[in-house]
Formats: structure tokens, C-alpha cells, sequence
């Protein structure tokens, strides 16, 4: 992490913006320093130094802000700033966000606190937070034109309001959103409980990621913030498969997973190996009684999904999105189907022209997961990832639980692949072939009749499809 000093003597201009509430002098007689993160790997816990105590999250590929006290106040500094996010190994992307990384450092506070956030616009344009999920008073909301004046280019506002109820939220803007959250401005905000509360059971591992989705020519560095449906690179904290983090677990923890999706589209959550229950929403605890098992949850547009589960199920089980084009990397939205098409002689007659074409999708795209075939400049291949077994045919929003037997309350390092005991491994039978039924062992076609019955034109004009 790096400390800056920013604009130096900004408090002393008669232009210093403040959010609705005022700010004392004695408050405002210097800024919090902006403490930077330009890594993308996972930053361990911050445990508090100061304040009410809490358990704290750890945010994949990300970190926690650090604050200062200040008179019972919680006081953090945010910048506003164009920033460079290694998306995965090779692949940078030019983003905005929040002191040096998007998405920007997770806010973690105490239920009750009195929290100051001082807000740097560091961008080419306006801009303004919104506190999603937040109850605090209408002027520090953070709309543009509608709670507050819009943040221009090099100004300061403070925001000031007490966490009053604990669960999983995010900020971003509401200024420009179209352009702002396609480029990255985005982060978490975690309130934890003030004590014991009835609903909230205590964890020993407490994870936190947002959904975020980008679409990067190959080729280029910024994203199209025109897109609104075909994005190329479904991402975890602004991070694709393999370079997200796993989620690493002793056998028995208890384990919390907070997930918030800033997308455009839904994101149904699958986790192998496990069943989970939903906790928790942006709008509050769930009660026990409102809660069933589930394997998948859906997290839609805006929301937050907070899980709860066990890991008493050694090995390294998967956590993706079930949506299946959400766990690949960058692919084109043209790709001709090739399925049973023979290209045998075609691939020879191109590669006298291009040495390098390969033939893709005859049977299937499962050989992609293998090719090393020459990319475009930062960009990043469409299957990758290599697990004890060979290639993992993923990408985009996938990552793994590794449950482990042993490991220390709070080690979360990658323990590496799982080995599995002897007699518990799918295998390969080595016996004589299946014998199949004779009904099973070709497919009747279609006959005449059948065929001009399934296209016969009804008096309308139009064709039956069955």
C-alpha cells in the first residue's frame, strides 16, 4: 500500500464541497491521507486497531480500507481516480475506481458507528457516491442533482451518517452511471453487528466479492461503456478464471459468503459439494425461519446475497456462476456453430496461406481448453486454468472452495490441489465394452411423411415446428 497526500491544502479553499451536514473546522483542519493498493492479489484481514471489535471479511482480490479516529468518528478517504486493474495475467485494463484499484477498498464499520467519508474527484467528470442499501439521512444519499450538487473535477465532499443496521451493501455512483460503473467505480460496504445479534451466527471465515462485467475488444485497454448486453469478461472484484482467489477453509468452519452484483444481467451462484442457506440481503437479515438449503442462489441486478454454510466436505469444490457463457473468457458474439462440419480440407488449404489457422468447433470447443494458440495483444484465452487432471475448460466468474482438514484459524493461503484418498476418484472402466440395447444404439430418422408433416404449411402460411 502506498500513502499520498492529495491537493494539498484543499481545506483551506472557500470551494470545499460538503455533503448536506456540516463539518466542523476542528474536523476539516486536514484530510485523512488516501491510503493506496495497487496489488491485486487477496490483502489479508484488517483487524481492527481501534474502535468496537469485529471478525473481520476478507474481500477476493481486494482489501480494507484502513480509517482513522477522529473524536469517536470513523474517517475514511476515498479517491475517485482513473486506475489499471490486472484483470488476469497479461491482461490490463485501463478502469475508474477507487485509491488505485476497481473496485475500490471494502468499508468495514461496527453497527453504531459514526462514519466521515471524505471523497476526492480525481476523474475527468462529476461524479458522487451512493450508499446502496444504506438508511442515513436524504442528503448524504449521494444522487446527483436529486440529494447533492454533483462532485466536479478536483473538489472534496464529506459524507456523514451512522451504520445503523448490520449487513453486506456496496457504494457507487450516481453520477454518470452509465459510464462510471461500466468503467469499474464500484466497492463493498460491511457493517457488522454491535454485539451478539439473534440472527447472526458467529463465523470463522467471512468472504466478500462484487459481480462486475466488462467488454474489452482484444486488442484494447478500455472497456465499450456502450454495451449493454454482450460483455466478453465476466468478473469477480474486476478479476477472471484462474487469477480470482480461492475461498480457503478449515474442515467445520463456519463460513459466510457476501456477494453483490453491479452487472447488467443475473447470476445464479452454484457451489459443488456443500449445501448453503441465504443469511442476508442488502435489505437486512433472514430470519431463521425464512431460510431453506439451497446449492445455487440467484443474485439479480443491485442486490446483495449473503450465504451461510459448513465446510465439512474436504477437497476443492467449485463456485461459479451457472449461467454457462459467464464462465469463459474473452469470446466473440459471431462464432459460427461448427458442430459436425468436416474441415479437413479446408484447415489445409488455409494454412498454406496462414501456418497458424486452427480449426475450431468441429467436435465441440473441449479442444480449446488445451490450444495454445497465438491471442491478440491483452487479451485473455477463451478457456483456460490447469487443475490436477488437466485443463479446467473455465474462465470469467468461477473459482474454487478449498476445504482442508488442519489448517490454522487464519491461514488463507492456497493449500494447493486436494488429494483425494484412495477408492474415492471417478475412474476409467477398464473391463469389457458396454453393451448397449440394439434400440439404443442407432437414431430413426425422420421419414417423409414425418418430415412433411413437421413443415406443412398451415392455411395461414405459416409452418408447424415440433
Amino acid at each position: 500500500m502506498q500513502r499520498r497526500n492529495l491537493l494539498t491544502g484543499l481545506v483551506q479553499t472557500a470551494g470545499l464541497a460538503v455533503a448536506a451536514a456540516s463539518v466542523s473546522r476542528v474536523a476539516l483542519a486536514a484530510l485523512p491521507e488516501p491510503v493506496m493498493q495497487t496489488n491485486a492479489d487477496t490483502a489479508p484481514p484488517l483487524v481492527p486497531p481501534n474502535g468496537r471489535p469485529y471478525h473481520p471479511v476478507v474481500t477476493l482480490n481486494g482489501w480494507t480500507a484502513p480509517w482513522r479516529m477522529n473524536a469517536g468518528t470513523k474517517e475514511f478517504h476515498l479517491v475517485a481516480e482513473p486506475v489499471v486493474r490486472e484483470v488476469a495475467p497479461g491482461l490490463k485494463v485501463n478502469m475508474w475506481g477507487y485509491n488505485g484499484q476497481s473496485p475500490g477498498p471494502t468499508i468495514e464499520v461496527v453497527e453504531g458507528d459514526r462514519v466521515r467519508i471524505f471523497v476526492t474527484n480525481r476523474l475527468p467528470e462529476h461524479t458522487t457516491i451512493h450508499w446502496h442499501g444504506q438508511r442515513l439521512p436524504n442528503g448524504m444519499d449521494g444522487v446527483g442533482g436529486l440529494t447533492q450538487p454533483q462532485i466536479a473535477p478536483g473538489k472534496t465532499f464529506v459524507y456523514e451518517f451512522v451504520a445503523r443496521r448490520p449487513g453486506s451493501f456496496m457504494y457507487h455512483p450516481h453520477a454518470d452511471e452509465m459510464v462510471q460503473m461500466a468503467m469499474g467505480m464500484m466497492g463493498l460496504w460491511i457493517t457488522h453487528p454491535r454485539g451478539q445479534h439473534p440472527h447472526i451466527a458467529p463465523v470463522q471465515r467471512d468472504y466478500a466479492f462484487l459481480l462486475n462485467a466488462f467488454d474489452v475488444e482484444p486488442g484494447s485497454l478500455t472497456p465499450k461503456i456502450n454495451t449493454m448486453t454482450e460483455f466478453n469478461l465476466w468478473a469477480w472484484n474486476s478479476r477472471v478464471f484462474p487469477a480470482i482467489s480461492p475461498l480457503v477453509a478449515r474442515r467445520g468452519d463456519r463460513v459466510r459468503i457476501r456477494v453483490g452484483n453491479l452487472t447488467m444481467t443475473n447470476h445464479p451462484i452454484h457451489l459443488h459439494g456443500h449445501e448453503f442457506e441465504v443469511t442476508g440481503t442488502d435489505g437486512g437479515v433472514v430470519p431463521p425461519s425464512a431460510r431453506w438449503p439451497e446449492v445455487t442462489t440467484d443474485v439479480g441486478v443491485g442486490q446483495m446475497r449473503q450465504i451461510e454454510l459448513i465446510a465439512d466436505e474436504p477437497g476443492d469444490w467449485a463456485l461459479h456462476c451457472h449461467k454457462s457463457h459467464h464462465t469463459m473468457g474473452a469470446m466473440g458474439h459471431g462464432v459460427p456453430t461448427m458442430l459436425g462440419v468436416e474441415q479437413h480440407d479446408l484447415v489445409e488449404k488455409i494454412q498454406k496461406i496462414v501456418p497458424d489457422y486452427m480449426a475450431m468447433g468441429e467436435h465441440g470447443m473441449a479442444d480449446m481448453g488445451a490450444m495454445s494458440m497465438p491471442l491478440p495483444a491483452n487479451t485473455h484465452p477463451m478457456m483456460t486454468g490447469t487443475g490436477p487432471f488437466g485443463p479446467l475448460e473455465m474462465g470469467g466468474m468461477f473459482t474454487t472452495l478449498k476445504v482442508r482438514a488442519g489448517l490454522a484459524a487464519n491461514d488463507y493461503r492456497d493449500p494447493g490441489n486436494y488429494t483425494q484418498p484412495p477408492g474415492t476418484s471417478a475412474w476409467q472402466w477398464q473391463g469389457a465394452p458396454a453393451q448397449l440395447p440394439p434400440a439404443a444404439r442407432t437414431v430413426p430418422a425422420a421419414t417423409d411423411a414425418g418430415a412433411a408433416t413437421a413443415h406443412k404449411p398451415t392455411a395461414s402460411g405459416h409452418q408447424h415446428h415440433h
